[in-house]
């Protein structure tokens, strides 16, 4: 083998064992300082108001700093205090009635126990009982097997749902700690965000500076275009339902449909968690319109967001939609359910490394054993 091949092998190796170390790096470091990271989001996110106010307002940069934190954090609160108290109001709404579908599920139940088939059904296994008394302590040992594997099932369930709550209480003061460093990291990081630039400007060097600003640049185009695709295609999903849900004459079909349209956000689960209950209890009930009418709606919904997700992800993140689609499928694969995340997340990244010359600037690298 001559040396102009082993050399390539090994720098081929070499770049592979840096890339696995800073992947490593970044999975150590992360729980250390996602805080900080959060942090320097918000205050790049804050930069726009700090700008218009220190200009505009003749405002001091700690002052426009503390105005717009008060700014971010009451819009956030205020959001969510309005989205948790319609929660409450639909929860209780939901609640009152509650009752009244178990009674309706309940007697639904007894009468189908009851209809002649079933009837006719129970008739016959007594027979084939009565006829073959060996296949009784079979049966029976299955129905105990059954009955304790079900109960198990529930006893775990019920376990984990305690747990959880448990341990969502037991880490409200560590979220609260975290949160307060985001805020206080936050101020300080916008407020000497002009001498963090200067200084980051004298130290870095312009060969790596340069890569790293478009690779920023691409990421931040990116993400938005993420977000923007998320947000259309739960703008869609809620219009489309409440649409279906006024047509099928469904109360409170406004806020059935953005309820849905937030549960879309749940990957490979999506609305499919609501949805198909909800037309299993339709037609359990002898509703029969309501029915076929939210299956109908459902097929639209699966069938809609398999064509539009690629398309919309596509020409807002600007990604080809056939690789979205392989990088969502791959994704899942290999991550389950956040890969479908992980997937795109990770073309974009990619994609950013191109445009910026990474990638080949580490082919000349290995092939060449030069940068440029």
């Amino acid at each position: 083998m001559s040396r102009l091949i082993l050399n390539r092998i090994f720098r081929a190796i070499w770049v592979a064992i840096v890339i696995v170390a800073l992947l490593l790096g970044i999975y150590a470091l992360f729980p250390l300082i996602y805080p900080f990271l959060f942090a320097w989001l918000v205050a790049y996110a804050m930069n726009p108001l700090v700008s218009f106010l220190r200009n505009k307002a003749r405002m001091p940069r700690w002052t426009a700093v503390t105005v717009s934190l008060f700014v971010y954090l009451g819009g956030i609160a205020i959001i969510l205090s309005a989205a948790i108290t319609r929660m409450v109001r639909e929860v209780i709404k939901l609640a009152m009635t509650f009752d009244g579908h178990i009674e309706r599920f309940k007697s639904l139940f007894i009468d189908w126990t009851q209809s002649d088939l079933i009837q006719n059904v129970i008739i016959e296994i007594n027979h084939f009982i009565r006829d073959n008394p060996d296949y009784q302590h079979t049966i029976n040992s299955n129905i105990d097997k059954t009955t304790q594997t079900v109960s198990s099932a529930v006893t775990t369930l019920v376990a984990q749902f305690f747990n959880g709550v448990l341990n969502l209480l037991t880490s409200l003061p560590n979220m609260g700690a975290v949160l307060m460093v985001i805020v206080l990291a936050a101020f300080f990081i916008s407020k000497d965000w002009d001498r963090h630039s200067r200084m980051l400007s004298n130290t870095v060097p312009d060969t790596i500076r340069k890569p790293l600003s478009d690779i920023w640049h691409d990421l931040r185009k990116a993400l938005y275009g993420y977000l923007r695709a998320q947000f259309i295609i739960i703008s869609i999903t809620a219009l489309t339902v409440i649409v279906g849900l006024f047509i099928l004459r469904v109360e409170s079909a406004f806020t059935i449909g953005l309820m849905i349209g937030l549960v879309d956000l749940l990957p490979y689960l999506g609305v499919g968690i609501v949805m198909i209950p909800w037309i299993l209890y339709a037609y359990m009930s002898g509703n029969l319109a309501l029915g076929v009418g939210l299956s109908i709606l459902y097929i639209i919904l699966l069938i809609g967001r398999q064509i539009v997700e690629p398309k919309v992800l596509a020409s807002s993140v600007g990604l080809n939609p056939l690789p979205t689609l392989i990088g969502m499928f791959i994704g899942l694969k290999l991550f389950g359910v956040l890969g479908l995340i992980i997937g795109p997340v990770s073309l974009i990244v990619v994609d950013a490394l191109n445009r910026a010359n990474v990638i080949q600037d580490l082919r000349n690298y290995i092939l060449a054993g030069r940068v440029r």
